[in-house]
């Protein structure tokens, strides 16, 4: 497989994920409030584009598959079939396949159990239509009209991996080619061919009911080196300018609405961008449209709508390849580095215009880093739209009604975050699935709602992310979560154990309440799968239950796991960073002997000396400061011997013969030859808070 074909296959495999996703929430969705028009044309557009797509690349058990469900999807939008509830469960069966179709067919091969699968599923869509009339081929059809294309086949055609006659091929299953003339054009004599070259260009007579849209599908991954060109069977500008007159106003540009109503493709609205740009003059829009063929009539319709519209924004995205971006990233980290050492050593060289140049160009840095993991904030709403079909299937796999709430949809997160935290949400969900709501007739009996609520909630919070799991079900048995950790030797005796305490043994390997084993939970994996991932993450998890009123699981992680603002300190000849969201202020440690706590403004303060943790070297000085951090609603001191001023800096992770050392997130270099420590906070404020509960008359609220 040729390199630039493999390119554009995994761009369709990208791409099909993305029309699945979006054709799974439209189904889900209609599930909830009903069939809609739209949401059924959704549908219907995501498995039209993969079959078109598929097409291309001659994925013929993709095509085949996704044809017998585009026939029956269009039997629904001309209204001779219902999208009732069946329906909607018999399309997302076939979402599931398509995906799993393309996915095998892009490797290469199709497994005979699959297409078996398939088949059985072609047999119920093909069973829906109420008659065999309702099969109307192309060639039977009459009322179909013809289109005609001109194509001019680009020069690295064949090098991208685009065959001509499959093409063609896939055309003829969106109607019957009634005409097809081949181009010589440009055919160079044969001494000066390139065999790998494409020369031709073809002008084609397509008969098919499709509309401009579907049949440009065709041409997707032929178009950046290939000119294209659809003329409909007959203009129909009127009718074209009365819909755009009757658009709602929605502020958009010129080519938008054009777009819109169907007078114009989107292809189309490019090209005529790009020789707008290409021109190097301030041609308007509209002139270039009508001078290649766009009808005057409609586009003067457009400009009259424009003109009542006060504003005007199109967004514009260019898709990525996630390793340039993980590449983009590590050279700002490196740039955030360097800028770190010279702005040292600028401070230390006592020239005073060379600190001030130092700074300008450190805010400068600044911004760039800032944008650079702006590049890769993605809100979470993604990875929670995915639970609706998980909630769905479990819901009728355990027999119980339950609803799914999101919130928070729009908060956004590091996209490595959004990666690695889906499979400890998973875990999260089916336990209180399975564990948490009870069944229909329990909750009635309770007094409760037939109907029990999952909610998956993310905000932000002391530049944190905090992603909440929380259900209304019948809450952590604390008394039989003890019974269990005391018969595996988990805890000697539960005496001074906090709830928090006995609910995050739910947390340790192979721990589980359930009475038996299910085929969705039981087994004791899951939750300790959420713990681990967290720490992967540098974060933490907390748990929050009320018995028979449900439970709460909060995962609390860091906003990046790149570059953070750092608050230098010292202790001993150690320089330590501490992220300066979590610092809170600083306070000098009064003279108190040995005590592990201060009073702070009526309140314990439970501190660490970072001179005793990383057993620092050289004399503590007569006066020492406490710097204050909180996290996840608490406080702790840790004791430095002096402060050193805010720094950007870059999470360089440890090796693994440094894993065995405790309260370090990563590192970074601060100077030539010399290297900080990232304290972990969250780790340390919890060691703080279980040293100050041992001690005498210090209770656990006046922590907080």
């Amino acid at each position: 497989m040729s390199m630039d074909l493999s390119a554009a296959l995994e761009s369709y495999t990208a791409e099909s994920r993305e029309l699945l996703e979006q054709m799974e929430s439209a189904l889900l969705t209609m599930e909830v409030s009903g069939a809609d028009g739209e949401l059924v044309n959704a549908v219907f557009r995501a498995a039209h584009t993969i079959k078109g797509s598929g097409g291309l690349f001659g994925l013929d058990d993709v095509v085949a598959f996704t044809h017998d469900a585009e026939t029956t999807l269009d039997a629904v939008r001309d209204g001779r079939l219902a999208m009732d509830g069946a329906m909607i469960a018999l399309f997302l069966a076939c979402r599931d396949h398509m995906g799993a179709l393309v996915e095998a067919a892009v490797v290469g091969k199709v497994p005979a159990q699959l297409l078996a699968a398939g088949a059985g599923l072609q047999a119920r869509l093909r069973g829906c239509l109420a008659a065999p009339e309702a099969l109307v081929s192309a060639e039977e059809d009459t009322s179909a009209e013809v289109w005609h294309i001109s194509l001019r086949g680009g020069r690295d055609l064949l090098r991208d991996g685009m065959d001509p006659l499959g093409l063609l091929r896939y055309l003829g299953t969106l109607g019957q080619l009634t005409g097809i003339s081949t181009l010589y054009d440009y055919l160079p004599p044969m001494a000066e061919m390139d065999p790998e070259s494409n020369y031709l260009g073809f002008e084609i007579d397509l008969k098919s009911e499709s509309d401009k849209a579907e049949i440009e599908d065709a041409f997707e991954f032929v178009r950046p080196s290939s000119l294209v060109a659809i003329l409909p069977p007959r203009s129909k500008p009127a009718e074209w300018a009365a819909l755009i007159r009757a658009m709602p106003e929605e502020n958009d540009k010129l080519g938008e609405i054009l777009v819109k109503s169907g007078a114009l493709t989107r292809a189309e609205l490019v090209a005529a961008l790009g020789a707008q740009g290409a021109a190097g003059e301030s041609r308007p829009l509209g002139e270039i449209l009508v001078e290649q063929g766009a009808p005057r009539q409609v586009v003067a319709a457009a400009l009259e709508k424009q003109a009542k519209d006060s504003k005007t924004k199109t967004d514009q995205y260019v898709r990525v390849e996630a390793s340039k971006l993980d590449r983009l990233i590590n050279l700002v980290g490196e740039l955030v580095i360097s800028h770190t050492v010279s702005a040292l050593r600028s401070e230390s060289s006592g020239d005073t215009a060379l600190v001030e140049a130092v700074k300008t160009s450190g805010r400068f840095v600044e911004e760039v880093r800032d944008a650079a993991l702006g590049l890769r904030m993605v809100p979470i709403g993604a990875t929670f739209g995915r639970f609706q079909r998980v909630v769905r299937d479990l819901s009728l796999e355990l027999g119980k009604k339950i609803e799914l709430v999101i919130n928070g949809a729009e908060t956004e997160l590091d996209k490595t975050m959004v990666d690695r935290i889906g499979d400890p949400l998973t875990h999260l969900v089916r336990n209180s699935l399975d564990h948490g709501i009870e069944p229909t007739e329990e909750r009635l009996a309770k007094g409760k709602s037939a109907v029990g609520q999952l909610t998956l909630d993310a905000y932000h919070e002391s530049g944190s992310i905090v992603v909440e799991v929380r259900d209304d079900g019948r809450g952590l048995d604390r008394d039989k979560i003890v019974a269990k950790a005391l018969a595996r030797g988990l805890i000697p005796s539960a005496e001074g154990l906090s709830d928090q305490d006995i609910y995050k043994l739910i947390f340790e390997p192979g721990f589980s309440t359930a009475d038996q084993v299910s085929n969705v939970s039981g087994r004791g994996v899951g939750m300790d799968v959420v713990k681990r991932s967290l720490e992967a993450l540098r974060g933490t998890v907390e748990v929050d239950s009320q018995p028979g009123a449900g439970s709460t699981v909060r995962l609390r992680m860091p906003l990046t796991l790149a570059i953070i603002d750092g608050f230098l300190v010292a202790a001993g000849e150690s320089r330590f960073i501490i992220p300066l969201e979590l610092v809170e202020e600083c306070v000098e440690l009064p003279l108190m002997g040995r005590a592990e706590y201060i009073d702070l403004r009526g309140q314990v303060l439970p501190f660490l000396r970072l001179r005793d943790l990383f057993r620092a070297g050289g004399e503590a000085p007569e006066r020492q400061i406490v710097v204050v951090v909180g996290y996840g609603g608490k406080k702790a001191g840790l004791v430095v011997d002096s402060l050193l001023g805010e720094l950007q800096t870059v999470i360089k992770p440890l090796g693994d013969v440094f894993s065995p050392l405790k309260w370090v997130a990563g590192c970074t270099v601060l100077d030539i030859g010399e290297v900080g420590l990232i304290l972990d906070v969250p780790a340390l404020v919890a060691k703080a808070e279980r040293r100050c509960l041992r001690l005498p008359g210090v209770a656990l609220e006046t922590l907080r």
